[in-house]
This record gives C-alpha cells, sequence and structure tokens, in this order.
C-alpha cells in the first residue's frame, strides 16, 4: 500500500465526514482517519530515516494498514497497540536497550540448578501426554532468572517427538515479517536459506507457513515475546487446531503477562533459594576453573552470605562466580574472594526493564525507593504514595506486575502485596538520586547527603547518629523513616516546623510512642503513615493538615482520638483498628472519603445528608459487631452508596456476630470478608448477586457452608480459615461453576471432602494449609483439567500419604510439605 493510496483513502473519508449527519457514523469516520494519518506519518518517517531495517517494519505497517482499511471496526486498544509496537520498534533500531540475543544462537552449554522438578512436570503432562490437541504455555519472568534455560531444558526434551519445530529469538527490534521468515527457514523444507522470502509480502509469507503446517505436528518456541499483540499476530500465522486436534505445542518465554484465555498455563519464574544459589554458584566455579573445589563450613557460610545480594537471580550469581573465578585464577585466595561483591555487570543488564517503561510509568519506578530492600509493599500503600505526589496510580501496580518488575507475594482480598527483587531496588535507588533528588542517610555512615535533596529517606540501625543536624529540609517533599523510633525522642518542635513543603511523611514500624504537635504545622502534608507504632494518643493538631488524603493508623492496639477526624474534610483513605474515639465519627462529613477500616459500629454516624453523596465511598471496614448490633440498619444505609464494593466485617472477640440476612441490600457488593463467631450464613438468594470473593475467617460454624456459596453465580475466589468445625464438607454436582481459587485453612476437625461430578470444573488453583485430620482428597481432583496450582501445608505422615495417592501426579505445580 503506497504512501499516495493511503493519502488518497484519507481524503475519501474526509469527503465522506464532511457531508455525513449521523453522529455515530461521523465518529466512527474521524477514528478511521486518524489511525490512517499516524500510518501515513510513520511511512514518511521509516522513508526519510534510511535505516538498515525499514524494509521490515514498512511491511508490517502496510500489513496493518491493509487490515484496517478492510475491516468495518478495529478494537481500540488493538490498533493503539499496534501502532505503538510499529513505533517503539522504529525507536529501537537506533536508540533502545536490548536483552542478550541468547536463543538459538548460544552455543556455550548452560548451567542448570533448580529446574529439575518443573521440567518432570512439564514435560510429562504438556509434551508426552499430549497427544493431540494444542497447547499454548508461557514462562514468565524478570530479566536474568532462568526462561531461556527452562525453555531450552523443555525444547530438548521434546522437540525430536514432532514433524517440525523451531527456536526464534525475538528482540525489541524485530518485525513480525522476520519471525515469519525464522519460523520459515527453519519448519518449511527447501527454504533454510532462500532469499526469495524477503520479497514476498508478509500476507504471501503467513500462507506459506500456516498451509504447510497444517496436519503436522509442531513445537515452537518464541524466546522474549515482548508484546501480546505479537502473539495475537503469530496465531493468525499458524493452523487453526481442527477437529481432530493436531498436535502442536507454542512455548513462549517472556517478562509480559499474556492475559488472554489462548494460553493455557503460565509458569512464573521464582528466585532460587540459598542452597540451590550456592550450587549454581558452584557449578560455574568448577566450570570456569576446570576443578571442583570443596569449601570449608565456614567459607560456605561466608559465600551464602556474600550470594544474598544476588536476591536468588542467575544471571547475577553467574556473573558473581565468572569473576570471582577468574580472581582465584590469578591467585586470590578464596577467604578474601568472599568479602565483597561487585554487581555492576548484573545491574547493567537489568536495566532494559527501566528504559523499557513508558515515560509516565517511570516516576512510578523510582518511588520503590522509599521501601526497605527485600520489603513486602502493600500495594495500597504504594498507590498512596504515587498519587500524594501527583502521579496517575490506575493499572500501574497491574503494569510492574505484568512485566515482571513486581512479584506478587499475596493476593488480599482487596489489594495485592508484593516485592521488589533487591538488584532492581538499587537500581531504583540509582535512578531516584539522579532524577528525583533522592538522599538516603543511614546510622552506619553510608549516607550521601544532597544539598537540594527533595525526598529522605532515613534508615537508622543499632548506631545511634544526629540526623536532626542535616540540612536542607525545606525543600522536602518526602520523609521516610526505617529503623528504630527512639531517635524521635530528641528531635525538638522546631524539627518538624522545618518541613513546611513536606507531602509525604511515613513512619511505619518505626516503634513510635508519642508525636509532636507541631506536626499540625505540616499544612501540605497529604500522606500520614503511622502504621504499626506504639501509639496511645493522636494529637489534636493534626485537624490543621486540611490537605492530608491519607491517614494510616493501624495497629497501634489501643489509640485515643479526638473529636477531630470529621474536620479533615479531604480525607480519602483513614485506616486504623482499635480506636477510641472521644465522640462518634461523624462519617457523613467526610464526603470525599473512599475507604474507611476498621472502625468500631458503635463509633460511626451517618445521620447528615452528607452520607447520600459520599459517591466515591467503596470500601469499609466494620468491628466489635455482636449480637446486639443492629446490622439491619447498617446495610440499608449501606445500599444508599452506589460504589461500595469491599466491605469487612469483624466480630467482637467474646460475642457472635448476628446472621447477615439484609446483607443483599447492597446490591453492588463485589467482595465480603467475614472475621469473627457466627451462628449460621444466609441462604445464597439473600447473598448479593454480584459477590465474587468472598473469606470467612474464625466464623466456626457448625453447618457446612458449601451447599449455600456453591449457588453463588459468579464466585470466583472462597477463603475459609478456621471457619467450619464440623468432619465433612460436602459439594454438590454442578457446584461451584466459576470458582477459580479455593483456600481452606485451619478447619481443626475436618476428616473428608467430597466433590460430586461436574463440580468446580473451573478451579485453577486448591489450597490447603493445617487441616491436620485431612487424610485424603477428592477423587474428583484426578479429572479437574484446569487444576493446575495445588499446596498443602499438613503432617509428614499425611503428606507422604497424600504424595503416594497419585491424585495431584498431573498438577503442574505442587507443593506439598513437609
Amino acid at each position: 500500500m503506497a504512501e499516495a493510496e493511503v493519502l488518497g483513502k484519507i481524503q475519501d473519508l474526509e469527503s465522506l465526514h464532511v457531508t455525513c449527519t449521523d453522529m455515530d457514523e461521523r465518529e466512527m469516520l474521524e477514528g478511521k482517519i486518524e489511525v490512517l494519518k499516524e500510518i501515513l506519518d510513520l511511512l514518511r518517517d521509516m522513508k526519510m530515516e534510511e535505516r538498515s531495517m525499514p524494509k521490515y517494519l514498512i511491511d508490517d505497517l502496510v500489513e496493518f494498514g491493509q487490515d484496517y482499511m478492510e475491516m468495518i471496526s478495529l478494537n481500540d486498544c488493538y490498533k493503539t497497540a499496534m501502532l505503538r509496537g510499529l513505533r517503539y520498534q522504529i525507536e529501537m533500531i537506533n536508540f533502545g536497550p536490548d536483552e542478550k540475543n541468547i536463543g538459538d544462537e548460544k552455543k556455550e552449554e548452560e548451567v542448570v540448578v533448580g529446574l529439575e522438578e518443573i521440567v518432570k512436570k512439564l514435560v510429562k503432562r504438556a509434551i508426552l501426554k499430549n497427544s493431540n490437541g494444542s497447547q499454548i504455555m508461557s514462562i514468565k519472568g524478570m530479566i536474568g532468572i532462568g526462561k531461556t534455560t527452562l525453555a531450552r531444558q523443555l525444547y530438548k526434551a521434546g522437540a525430536s517427538q514432532f514433524q517440525c519445530h523451531a527456536w526464534v529469538c525475538i528482540t525489541s527490534g524485530t518485525t513480525n515479517k522476520e519471525m515469519l521468515i525464522k519460523l520459515i527457514h527453519q519448519m518449511v523444507e527447501g527454504y533454510q536459506r532462500d532469499p526469495s522470502l524477503e520479497e514476498m509480502d508478509n500476507r504471501s509469507l503467513q500462507h506459506m507457513l500456516r498451509q504447510h503446517l497444517q496436519g503436522l505436528s509442531y513445537f515452537i518456541v518464541l524466546d522474549n515475546m515482548l508484546k501480546e499483540t505479537k502473539l495475537k499476530y503469530i496465531l493468525k500465522c499458524l493452523p487453526s487446531p481442527d477437529i481432530f486436534g493436531s498436535r502442536s505445542i507454542l512455548l513462549l518465554t517472556s517478562r509480559y503477562e499474556f492475559r488472554t484465555p489462548d494460553v493455557n498455563y503460565t509458569h512464573e519464574m521464582k528466585a532460587l533459594d540459598s542452597d540451590n544459589s550456592w550450587k549454581l554458584f558452584l557449578k560455574t566455579i568448577n566450570k570456569f576453573t576446570s576443578e571442583e573445589i570443596n569449601f570449608s563450613k565456614e567459607l560456605e557460610r561466608k559465600g551464602k552470605e556474600m550470594l544474598t545480594k544476588c536476591g536468588g537471580l542467575p544471571i547475577a550469581i553467574i556473573d558473581v562466580a565468572r569473576k570471582k573465578a577468574k580472581q582465584r585464577l590469578s591467585g586470590i585466595k578464596w577467604e578474601e574472594l568472599f568479602d565483597s561483591i561487585d554487581l555492576s555487570e548484573s545491574l547493567k543488564s537489568l536495566e532494559p526493564m527501566y528504559h523499557e517503561l513508558e515515560e509516565e510509568l517511570k516516576p512510578h519506578f523510582l518511588y520503590f525507593s522509599f521501601f526497605k530492600e527485600n520489603a513486602i509493599m502493600r500495594e495500597e500503600k504504594m498507590e498512596k504514595i504515587w498519587a500524594a505526589n501527583g502521579l496517575d496510580v490506575v493499572l500501574a501496580t497491574k503494569i510492574f506486575v505484568d512485566r515482571s518488575i513486581l512479584e506478587v507475594v499475596k493476593k488480599k482480598v482487596t489489594k495485592r502485596t508484593c516485592r521488589l527483587h533487591p538488584l532492581l531496588h538499587m537500581i531504583s535507588i540509582q535512578k531516584a538520586e539522579e532524577g528525583m533528588g533522592l538522599e538516603i542517610l543511614r546510622s552506619n555512615g553510608n549516607s550521601r547527603p544532597s544539598q537540594n535533596a527533595r525526598h529522605r529517606v532515613i534508615v537508622c540501625g543499632r548506631d545511634k547518629f544526629n540526623h536532626f543536624s542535616i540540612e536542607g529540609s525545606k525543600h522536602l517533599i518526602s520523609l521516610i523513616f526505617h529503623g528504630g523510633g527512639g531517635y524521635l525522642y530528641e528531635a525538638s518542635s522546631s524539627y518538624w516546623e522545618s518541613f513546611q513543603l513536606l507531602k509525604i511523611l511515613d513512619m511505619e514500624d518505626f516503634g513510635v510512642k508519642t508525636l509532636s504537635e507541631t506536626i499540625g504545622a505540616m499544612v501540605e502534608l497529604r500522606y500520614l503513615g503511622l502504621r504499626n507504632n506504639y501509639l496511645q494518643v493522636i494529637p489534636h493538631s493534626l485537624v490543621h493538615l486540611e490537605n492530608l488524603e491519607v491517614l494510616d493508623i493501624a495497629l497501634n492496639f489501643i489509640v485515643e482520638v479526638s473529636d477531630i477526624m470529621w474536620q479533615m474534610s479531604n480525607l480519602r483513605f483513614l485506616h486504623m483498628s482499635d480506636v477510641i474515639f472521644q465522640k462518634p465519627l461523624k462519617v457523613d462529613a467526610l464526603w470525599k472519603l473512599e475507604t474507611l477500616t476498621y472502625i468500631s459500629i458503635y463509633d460511626w454516624t451517618f445521620e447528615g445528608p452528607g452520607f447520600n453523596i459520599m459517591y466515591d465511598f467503596q470500601t469499609l471496614g466494620i468491628e466489635e459487631v455482636d449480637d446486639n448490633s443492629d446490622v439491619g440498619t447498617l446495610f440499608a444505609k449501606l445500599a444508599e452508596l452506589p460504589n461500595l464494593r469491599y466491605l469487612f466485617l469483624r466480630g467482637s472477640r467474646f460475642r457472635s456476630m448476628p446472621c447477615l440476612e439484609e446483607i443483599g441490600a447492597i446490591q453492588g457488593l463485589m467482595v465480603l470478608k467475614v472475621d469473627g463467631r457466627i451462628d449460621r450464613l444466609p441462604s445464597a438468594d439473600k447473598l448479593p448477586k454480584w459477590i465474587t470473593y468472598i473469606a470467612l475467617v474464625n466464623t466456626c460454624l457448625d453447618k457446612d457452608p458449601m451447599p449455600i456459596l456453591e449457588k453463588l453465580g459468579i464466585l470466583y475466589k472462597l477463603k475459609l480459615r478456621n471457619a467450619y468445625t464440623g468432619r465433612e464438607m460436602v459439594i454438590q454436582q454442578g457446584g461451584f461453576r466459576t470458582l477459580k481459587v479455593l483456600c481452606i485453612n485451619e478447619l481443626w476437625n475436618l476428616r473428608m471432602i467430597q466433590v460430586d461430578d461436574d463440580a468446580m470444573w473451573s478451579l485453577g488453583k486448591l489450597e490447603i494449609n493445617n487441616c491436620p485430620y485431612l487424610e485424603t482428597l477428592p477423587e474428583r481432583i484426578r479429572w479437574m483439567s484446569e487444576l493446575q496450582k495445588f499446596k498443602m501445608v499438613t503432617t509428614k505422615h499425611i503428606a507422604t500419604k497424600i504424595r503416594n495417592s497419585g491424585l495431584t501426579s498431573e498438577i503442574i505445580e505442587e507443593d506439598i510439605h513437609p
């Protein structure tokens, strides 16, 4: 499709737009004109640049333009991603950092540690057992964690069993046409080195590949897949699975999460533990020194301590081992070699994860430097810190998780907890020091004070130091404390008054017992984090923090709060527990509130007209609910909140909660957590119909809850912890049709779980922990084709019995302890 043809099409559409009177049709025409203009701009840019690879890119762009003009409509997300991908490829030709191309061209034999069990599982389930049909599997993880190594082990084990096989390495500049040519070179006989392929257009290449593979079995590895649009494209080039299910496997390695039903299974790579890190280090040392070295226990301990800096990342461990082997060959003693570690090369290899972020996401990454190394980071806290600095929080955490920058540690009821790899944490600190004026002060003397610091992290260890004397406080926007709060006792009133521009003050886990009244002078404060300390009284001066949006005083045991919070009208997120209010909290005055957890049912009022305009209110946690509580009135009032989606109910320590019969009035409720004793559950038709996640904790029901819960039409996740005191649990035929995750913990009397036919057929993850009398699993587990993750913590005797039963042998991720 020539440049003139695109221009002509634009002119035709613009003429139609002028005469069109239908608004919907005008909008569609505007969208088409916009996309075609972007295609025209890209064509002109590539024509002007005279790069070495524009021919391939032009072929991709021509194909996209042809597809677009032939289709009546095109998904906005797809066309945006496609155009962004084409632009990205153009930029990467000249400017982009890239991962090493370590696919089929790699000749050096790899050192493999810690992958044996998963290789056996995947080979057995996906390759040997897959006698017909097609499977798409993904191996996901950060740079250098071993994705390619695992894929190569699977390829070696299974490729020879297929009629055709191919391994294609993809870099950030790889075009669709190049992918097609590489696949044809390896899979179509007679075209191994045929230069005529470069003269063919993309559609002809697609047709050739599809026609050749029709009816054949094949195994394709696409190493380092970058975007989901690439997967959608490659699927168009492969034969559709026929009715007889011709045998094929498409294996992807990627840092990205492919959220598409086409992918049957995703294996997420984990960092190596201490023992496997040491094994990999030794194997690499032995390989480069050509000798087998035996270390003393003391040297092994010292070596393992050194390797903790690598965070279990194979690429870093191998890099360190190579350097140590080279130093050893030069005559340096091992005792001296284990005293230090150089991770500079490893950090360089990880930088593409930062450079390839969109410009609007790079600032989000820098704020990870506020957290401790290896810290478990709460998603809600990350989002509030971003928001306090004016950053968009929508989907930010999800993007970091999807791109293997953050590892999900635990999925909680509403948010996740995540961890950043220690080496990525180092990069976040480096980039924050360079780009946003981060300053880290440490009591051990390893500090780098800055004259123009805008963000300060103070790390207090056992060594005492006077950080109060450090100048430059008046320009600070963020002040974060890690360590021990005893140092703050020496802070004068003038110390707090000096932070005139401070927006974030975080002292979570700092051991603080008292707060100065002068904190109320920080009138620009947006975020105040006081979680998990020893505070007994909240200063009255907080009433002056008119801009405060986030106040977190949870986990302070018992905290007394004066009658001030109802005056903090800009509060959006209020986290607390075990709080004593001098007067009940006027919730309706906080009309901007989005989250309130936890407040005693007896400590709040909602009498005023303001309650009805709390449109943004989404999350509520109520505690001290007992049999005297009027939950019917509570639920009726909450039903007036149009966007309430998450409700947490926590009972009184010594009394039962009333039955929740009226909770169905909150029609939009999606997540319900009940923590505390309750006599019975409401019937299924009395529960909110849009509920997707239920957690029952410490409810101690004496009647099996499954006959009620299994009837909920769209329930996705169910968690039971100390929820049921009976011996048997029965899931009836067809029950839990939509359930994906089931977690059963601490059911101390449970002896049998019965699952009837056609029940839980969508279940993907099953977790059973601390049920000491549950010695058998349901026979139905053997036939749950979607079940890919099983975890069980039990006694040694029961663990052995479960393994020997063979019921879980087909599950890819099986984790039975001990």
